[in-house]
């Protein structure tokens, strides 16, 4: 079938990417669904930073590649084998299939899918297949998702089923930014009452993770970050005190459970600074591959510290995806709150940019005919 999509052709083009354009509005041919893979109608996908990290380059991936991994849509065909799910049901995606038989899987959320993983590296379905083709040559996956498009396949173990009161732009949104910032909390943090859990960095996976946070019964909420429009939103939404890093810093406050989001040197070293002893350190940013960080390793000893790497927030989406459902549905869990803009597929590059000057929270392209409106 013929598709619309958002490809990206070249790693590294300079910026404004709203000039240079490495991202192309094009029409595909998307195969059908194979053995264990469904076929989805796209109707919501998030613009996130590993998206960015691919078009910069931080992240290296093969191109060309249709981006985008935070998404949601309605089934529309299922391949042979599928017989969990039917035509119809709203299902969001996740970047990270899990096979649930490699021994990543054997973790129970703690490290990734070796399975998944590899596929992803290659720009594949977790079948290795590729469903994409322009102009008959293969256009890549990414992260076995390409959700930047009118559809997509995938495969069965990329995708959790939601009930449709769930709308598609929080359903896209829980499925990447709070699965890894809110999985981080509550996998990794694991705050109890009466505990402080500081976010440093407050773009879409850390606002995720302090409105989860916020989630919990008896937990003081701050928030950190260089921007000051990101604090003033993060004290909207709840939390309890803001600071800069220098102020952070300046305060010396220091709390046991500290998540950083922002997947930078600077701001994981503020992390690890922050944390009182006996605390955790949960780092879920993911920094350019050569990135190197200098802490004291006397300081983990001597206060009993703990840093731990979270990927995916630590999580096994079929298990947490409900529970985070059930919390926004509580009114718990305000993720309509982290939606910063609504834009159309053709604003894609534009929106890289937003996110690239650190201005965006969640930008959600919506695939429907309503015009550009912020949340």
């Amino acid at each position: 079938m013929r598709i619309r999509g958002a490809v990206l052709e070249e790693v590294g083009r300079t910026r404004p990417y709203a000039a240079s354009r490495p991202l192309s509005i094009c029409e595909l041919e998307l195969a059908p669904p194979g053995p264990g893979e469904i076929l989805v109608r796209i109707e919501a996908a998030g613009v996130c930073h590993s998206d960015l990290s691919v078009v910069d380059g931080t992240r290296v991936r093969p191109v060309p590649m249709l981006l985008g991994h935070e998404a949601a849509g309605r089934v529309e065909r299922v391949g042979p084998g599928v017989d969990d799910i039917e035509a119809g049901r709203r299902v969001l995606m996740t970047f990270l299939p899990r096979c649930g038989a490699c021994e990543g899987c054997a973790t129970d959320g703690v490290t990734p899918c070796v399975r998944g993983s590899a596929a992803n590296n290659e720009g594949t379905l977790l079948s290795r297949g590729v469903r994409l083709r322009r102009d008959g040559a293969p256009v890549l996956h990414h992260l076995g998702v390409s959700g930047f498009a009118t559809h997509a396949v995938v495969d069965r173990h990329s995708v959790v089923p939601v009930d449709d009161d769930v709308p598609p732009e929080v359903a896209a949104v829980l499925g990447c930014a709070v699965l890894t910032g809110g999985g981080a909390v509550v996998n990794a943090g694991r705050p109890s009452p009466g505990q402080t859990v500081t976010v440093v960095g407050l773009g879409g996976v850390g606002m995720a993770a302090l409105i989860t946070a916020l989630a919990v019964d008896g937990v003081t909420v701050v928030g950190v970050d260089g921007n000051p429009d990101k604090l003033a939103a993060a004290r909207k939404l709840g939390a309890h005190a803001t600071y800069s890093p220098a102020e952070l810093v300046e305060s010396g406050i220091r709390a046991p459970i500290v998540i950083e989001a922002a997947g930078n040197v600077r701001a994981f070293e503020t992390a690890v600074a922050a944390t009182a002893p006996g605390g955790r350190t949960v780092t879920v940013g993911l920094p350019a591959p050569g990135a190197r960080s200098s802490i004291s390793p006397l300081g983990l000893v001597a206060e009993g510290r703990t840093i731990i790497g979270s990927y995916l927030g630590s999580a096994v989406p079929a298990r947490d995806i409900p529970v985070f459902a059930r919390m926004w549905r509580e009114g718990r869990l305000p993720v309509e709150a982290l939606v910063s803009a609504r834009i159309r597929l053709s604003h894609v590059n534009e929106a890289m940019d937003q996110l690239a000057d650190g201005t965006a929270i969640r930008q959600v392209i919506m695939f429907d005919d309503a015009p550009d409106r912020h949340g």
